[in-house]
């Protein structure tokens, strides 16, 4: 998704006890696996949550004051711990996190919906486990 590949900070939702929390971190989107990376201490609030419960939601969004260029994307999927490829990809695209030690996570989004004003005021375009549509 362009969308995802042009922005690169998210803001992650993660659930413990039925409290919610919000966290922002850099990312990078891995077209290919559908994954989003992201680096998070172990010892963080979400860390600690996505360990119990991998079920996550997160937002993407570009910040503008003109209505018809607003565009915003929801997701919901599964964190873990990202593998190798998924390191080398963050790596790719922050050089210099190779300098820091880092525990990177992948979000598996299963629903996607990115809303776009550039194609029509309020256009949503919904994306479900491989089955794309648009509203």
């Amino acid at each position: 998704m362009r969308f995802l590949r042009r922005h690169h900070v998210l803001t992650l939702a993660t659930v413990a006890e039925g409290v919610p929390y919000c966290s922002n971190a850099f990312y990078c989107y891995d077209k290919e696996r559908n994954l989003l990376v992201f680096t998070s201490d172990p010892a963080t609030r979400h860390a600690q949550e996505m360990e119990r419960n991998p079920r996550v939601a997160a937002s993407v969004v570009l910040e503008t004051k003109i209505v018809g260029r607003v565009q915003g994307l929801q997701l919901c999927g599964t964190a873990a711990r990202a593998d190798e490829t998924a390191r080398r990809a963050y790596l790719k695209r922050f050089p210099y996190a190779a300098l820091a030690e880092l525990t990177l996570w992948a979000i598996r989004p299963d629903y996607m919906k990115l809303t776009d004003n550039t194609l029509g005021f309020g256009k949503k375009l919904i994306w479900n486990d491989k089955l794309e549509s648009s509203s």
